[in-house]
């Protein structure tokens, strides 16, 4: 049986607006974030979800909590969905981040974007040993976004990471 997942990024944070890399760091929505969250609400009501995971950071479960307030279907937070740790280089400009220096190389005191693809392929093959749901949310970052790419689609690391991310509203995959 295949699972459809649809996936969502977080919403925007007060980092984002500041143009601070939050990394592993909580992070909170700003107003517009919050906004943002309700409409991601709206648009995946009755879209037939049956579970949502999320990562574990704060900016992450505040978009869902907003986002489903009154949702009946079980949300669970999973570490493995993270974004990339930045280490020391948290809070600065995302900027210099997205190079491709460091997909082997982790930053100083965090780790590389191959290792948080890889904590996102772990997340996808335990899902591909779960049947008891058909369509899933699935509530990330950018790291997530690249692992889910990688793991399900196959595609080159290399160029997921060296190619700005461009938010849209959710993408879909399917695990098979």
């Amino acid at each position: 049986m295949t699972i459809e997942l649809v996936f969502e990024t977080h919403l925007t944070t007060e980092d984002n607006e500041r143009g601070a890399a939050t990394g592993w760091r909580p992070g909170k929505l700003s107003a517009a974030g919050r906004e943002q969250a309700g409409q991601m609400g709206r648009r995946r009501t009755n879209y037939g979800i049956e579970a949502i995971f999320t990562s574990d950071l704060a900016r992450a479960i505040e978009s869902v909590r907003i986002a489903f307030l009154d949702a009946t279907v079980p949300v669970f937070m999973d570490w493995r969905l993270r974004e990339c740790d930045y280490g020391e280089m948290t809070g600065i400009d995302p900027g210099p981040l997205e190079r491709t220096e460091h997909i082997d190389i982790p930053y100083p005191s965090g780790e590389s974007w191959r290792q948080a693809v890889e904590r996102v392929g772990w997340f996808t093959r335990d899902l591909g040993a779960r049947r008891d749901w058909s369509r899933l949310l699935v509530v990330g970052h950018v790291a997530t976004w690249r692992g889910l790419e990688h793991s399900i689609n196959g595609t080159p690391l290399e160029p997921l990471v060296a190619t700005p991310f461009e938010w849209q509203e959710g993408w879909e995959y399917r695990v098979d």
